[in-house]
């Protein structure tokens, strides 16, 4: 069976002859990597525009790549499908992780061809992306089996991809620390600082040095299963009324008192919960989490509590989305909504799936499994994740420009998150509502939901609703025609919203995204333009389709006189009608 690999300089295992030009490699790569199939038309503007006869350039250079694949059916059609069908692999595809390394279609650069460029460009961010995420995903696994010495190889891969992510850093500090080598995971800490120092200007987060730490805590005064009940209820207690602290200790106890007392079903529902409380109640501690979480699932398969498995897996999906890590996400979650069983646990998968959906722009499926989960919670009485989904929807109808649908929408969230007293959740919804404000020219209403939001966004320590409310607070006074406040309240949102490893990824691209358009409307090219690059490169990488366009449109602005065309190309796959009036 022919084997293309599309990593490193491309190349076919087994085939008759290798493909002739560069030319040809990146048709092949387009082809295959497209998220639909590309018309013939398309293809001969975009590889063969300075060909006397573009189609039939494009038609030899396919029956070439037919000939050297040895698979006639291949790359056939109008438009023209890759029909990959068993009969051919490809290396970026495979499940299994590649031997390989190197970039997409290295030496691949067609001059000649700068819309393929600027694909390209994109593309490799991607790809990157995608295999830095199932690196990442695998030292996790290994790490929460108690395989650290196994896992520590994968963990360097993923740092190698992208060391200015402080997550992968730990995982690998964790890694090396768990394995023994306490010298090598201070070694590495010492050259995560210098290079988060160095080359972005931040100190690393405390959860770093916390990495390199691996033991079991103080030895609880009691034994037995009541107390190992007790601390779990404690902990989850002192979580609901705002003790994370308190609640992370009570966890740790209650899951240090079940492995003492042989219960397995208990050591699940205490290791889930608190994988659960280390991502949601205290900021920076996703890696642990995920390790925690992932040993909870472990144990609840052993111990046959499916419950226990779906909670575990839908949180290392939330884990994933919130990481931009579309496709490592999207499994969790697959496998988290096969084995639920009630209306609460589905309808917990389902805001997330469609808090994936929505974060990647693919509004059809966002808006069907957001609005099934409000039915579901409400059907099952679960307001709080009928609040939480119907933000979302509100989210989305926002960034459609659907006002009215977004208004609706967030008034019915933040009604029943003021019901249900949801003080943690407030400033998200609240937030959002203040802009829909802000739009509708009431700038004494937007302010002051802005205010409240970044108030109890401080309080509780959130970056998201920080970086959120901040972003607000930035649009609100340029609006006012403020714009050196302006600056400093979006220059305060980038940083709550980027510094934390464990930052939601869409929040963090949607303020950048506001930031270089303020330095654009006020001819700031020199502020605007690195802010424009590092939107293109995280949107890229985090499968963020719609602020991926955003970012060619002000790299347009800029005069990169290829961007202007890949946001059009990119644009034309979303169904966001706001998205068109704004693309050039």
């Amino acid at each position: 069976m022919p084997l293309i690999r599309l990593l490193g300089p491309p190349t076919i295992e087994e085939p008759g002859r290798q493909p002739r030009g560069r030319k040809a490699w990146g048709l092949l790569g387009y082809v295959l990597l497209a998220e639909r199939p590309p018309s013939r038309r398309r293809l001969a503007e975009l590889f063969f525009a300075d060909a006397e006869d573009p189609l039939g350039a494009l038609r030899w250079t396919l029956a070439e790549l037919r000939r050297a694949i040895g698979v006639p059916e291949l790359l056939t059609g109008d438009p023209v499908v890759a029909a990959l069908d068993g009969s051919v692999t490809v290396d970026v595809f495979e499940d299994s992780l590649p031997t390989a390394g190197g970039e997409l279609l290295e030496g691949v650069e067609l001059e000649s061809c700068p819309e393929f460029e600027s694909w390209l460009l994109v593309e490799r961010h991607r790809v990157a992306a995608a295999m830095e995420a199932r690196f990442h995903h695998q030292a996790v696994g290994l790490l929460a089996a108690g395989r650290a010495a196994e896992a520590i190889p994968f963990a360097a891969k993923a740092v190698g991809l992208n060391p200015h992510e402080q997550g992968n850093q730990e995982v690998l500090i964790r890694s090396l620390a768990a394995a023994g080598d306490r010298a090598g995971a201070l070694k590495q800490i010492a050259i995560c600082e210098d290079l988060f120092r160095r080359e972005l200007g931040v100190q690393v987060s405390a959860a770093l040095y916390e990495s390199a730490t691996v033991g079991p805590s103080s030895p609880p005064p009691l034994s037995g299963r009541a107390a190992a009940v007790g601390q779990l209820e404690a902990g989850r207690a002192a979580l609901v009324a705002g003790a994370a602290d308190t609640g992370l200790q009570c966890l740790r106890q209650a899951t240090a008192l079940a492995v003492r007392c042989h219960d397995r079903t208990l050591e699940a529902r205490a290791l889930a919960a608190l994988g659960g409380a280390l991502v949601h109640a205290i900021r920076g501690h996703d890696e642990e989490g995920a390790i925690v979480l992932q040993e909870a699932l472990l144990v609840a398969e052993e111990a046959g509590d499916r419950g226990t498995s779906v909670q575990a897996m839908r949180e290392l999906g939330f884990i994933e989305v919130q990481a931009g890590r579309r496709r490592t996400a999207e499994d969790w979650l697959t496998k988290a909504q096969a084995l639920a069983d009630t209306d609460a646990e589905h309808a917990a998968i389902l805001g997330v799936r469609g808090m994936n959906a929505s974060d990647r722009s693919d509004y059809t499926a966002a808006f069907a499994q957001l609005g099934e989960s409000v039915e579901l919670a409400a059907r099952c009485g679960d307001h709080r994740q009928q609040a939480w989904s119907l933000s979302l929807v509100g989210r989305a109808h926002l960034l459609r420009a659907e006002y009215g649908e977004a208004a609706a929408a967030l008034a019915e969230s933040l009604d029943l998150v003021r019901q249900e007293r949801w003080i943690a959740f407030q400033p998200w919804p609240q937030a959002l509502a203040a802009e829909l404000e802000l739009y509708a020219g009431n700038l004494d209403t937007a302010f002051d939901g802005f205010e409240q939001a970044w108030t109890v966004g401080c309080q509780l320590g959130d970056p998201c609703w920080e970086g959120m409310a901040g972003r607000g607070l930035s649009l609100l006074h340029a609006k006012r025609g403020d714009y050196s406040r302006a600056t400093e309240w979006i220059d305060l949102a980038l940083n709550r919203a980027s510094i934390e490893p464990d930052r939601y990824q869409w929040v963090h691209a949607h303020v950048l995204d506001t930031a270089t358009a303020e330095a654009l409307d006020h001819a700031d090219a020199e502020r605007a333009r690195p802010m424009a690059d590092r939107l293109a490169t995280l949107a890229a990488r985090c499968d963020l389709r719609e602020l991926l366009v955003h970012a060619q449109l002000h790299l347009s602005r800029l005069g990169d006189p290829r961007a202007a065309a890949s946001a059009r190309d990119l644009s034309s796959t979303i169904d966001n009608p706001a998205l068109r009036t704004t693309s050039p």
